[in-house]
């Protein structure tokens, strides 16, 4: 949903394509690129039949080539044909509140606060935190920071472990118009508030709650967290974009999301699971409302820089999409476009499993000679991939110029989140969605 006018002048697209239109324009291109990748790939078809019959050698390339071919051509279109209108009004003032749930976050939550402190926002800004039975002195030393940087602040304790429980609990005190969650570890930029309340201030009135843009802080400390920069840079930014564009994006993350605080009392808060801010955006589509995705209300988060750290934290998003096929899933939508775009969704899972039960071995064998899964056919999907990244460089260089941030440098990073971020993503996203139909233990941290 980015267009190439700056936040701040609001004018009318002068050739208007209505949303439809497009969904119906990249629906037919990633179509047309699939049927050129069937007709491309029938050699590759033909001697995988011979290996392991026809009926599994098709369900083997539909979810290595094809159905990623169609997801990535369908995003690069969507992205192509975006144009989101600027704000209505670039200088709100109404009062807002930032809800942050925080559990053993006393050495972070400083910085935190001090973004919030800083930020360019005419309105008043109210922030409420709810120490999760910390250990380690989070609430007091929130406190501490709190009147050091002038923030008028609410403490609450939740001593019942879980996310959605100290946000539901924070959720009773608040009672602003709208209200930000942000997590404890994400620094704002100066005009993320401004931004973010400025995009629903400008949307329809059933547009509920808009996702900001959150991007790495902590992407120099080492290869796996420069792998993550471009999944957050390139990756997650550009589905949000896509599903933006269409109005019902996906999810509003916990990390940094606006929201209507009638909407959320409404729909009852946020449930017992793991994937909470999954299941609660898709609920917002169940009652016929839609989610924003704002690009210029930029924060950044930490990731892992630890692998055991990285896998529990994926393996619970892979998790949380499975619960949010339960509580709201594609047939319980009624508008169109939710229930497909959360359709889309129900991939995703095939092509892990197929990427870690099939394409690893098969990229192991390929070292032998053997090429009957990985081999030329297989980079078919490069092109688009690469083109892509064009497209969202360009438009996360416009973001960046607009809000004054430079794009550091991280080509080794590229290269590897490139070359090995889906053998490393796949096997644990698999092992998420393992977690849930075993039903093991939830944990929020």
């Amino acid at each position: 949903m980015q267009s190439e006018v700056k936040p701040g002048k609001y004018r009318k697209n002068k050739k208007y394509i209505p949303v439809i239109y497009k969904f119906y324009i990249s629906q037919f291109s990633a179509i047309l690129w699939v049927i050129l990748s069937i007709k491309l790939s029938q050699p590759w078809l033909h001697e995988l039949s011979k290996a392991v019959g026809f009926p599994l050698a098709l369900f083997i390339i539909t979810f290595i080539a094809y159905a990623p071919g169609y997801l990535v051509a369908f995003d690069t279109v969507s992205l192509l044909l975006d144009k989101q209108p600027s704000y209505r009004n670039t200088n709100p003032d109404i009062p807002i509140t930032v809800l942050i749930a925080a559990r053993n976050e006393a050495d972070k939550i400083a910085d935190t606060l001090k973004y919030i402190s800083t930020q360019e926002y005419n309105g008043k800004i109210q922030v409420v935190i709810v120490d999760n039975n910390s250990s380690d002195g989070t609430i007091e030393a929130a406190k501490n920071d709190a009147k050091h940087y002038g923030i008028q602040c609410k403490f609450l304790f939740e001593s019942k472990p879980g996310k959605n429980n100290a946000l539901n609990t924070g959720l009773k005190t608040i009672d602003t118009e709208y209200f930000i969650t942000l997590d404890a570890d994400t620094l704002l930029h100066r005009n993320a508030i401004n931004n973010i309340v400025s995009r629903i201030l400008s949307a329809p009135p059933d547009v509920c709650a808009v996702a900001g843009h959150v991007l790495v802080r902590n992407s120099r400390n080492n290869i796996l967290s420069k792998m993550q920069e471009w999944d957050y840079f390139m990756g997650i930014a550009s589905l949000k974009r896509m599903q933006g564009l269409y109005q019902d994006t996906l999810v509003a993350q916990g990390a940094f999301s606006l929201y209507k605080t009638d909407i959320v009392k409404k729909i009852g808060g946020w449930e017992d699971v793991i994937g909470e801010d999954i299941v609660l955006t898709w609920k917002f589509f169940k009652s016929g409302y839609k989610v924003y995705f704002e690009p210029f209300a930029v924060a950044f988060t930490e990731v892992p820089t630890r692998m055991k750290h990285f896998i529990r934290q994926r393996s619970r998003w892979a998790r949380g999409m499975f619960e949010g096929f339960k509580k709201a899933g594609p047939l319980q939508q009624e508008r169109f476009l939710a229930r497909f775009l959360i359709s889309l969704d129900i991939l995703i899972p095939f092509i892990d499993m197929t990427y870690t039960f099939v394409w690893i071995p098969g990229l192991i064998i390929a070292f032998w000679g053997k090429y009957y899964i990985v081999g030329p056919y297989t980079l078919l999907v490069l092109p688009l991939n690469i083109f892509v990244t064009i497209v969202m460089y360009i438009f996360q260089k416009n973001v960046f110029d607009s809000l004054g941030l430079k794009i550091r440098r991280n080509r080794l990073g590229y290269i590897f989140y490139i070359l090995f971020y889906q053998v490393i993503h796949s096997p644990i996203a698999v092992w998420g969605y393992m977690q849930e139909i075993l039903n093991l233990r939830k944990t929020w941290k």
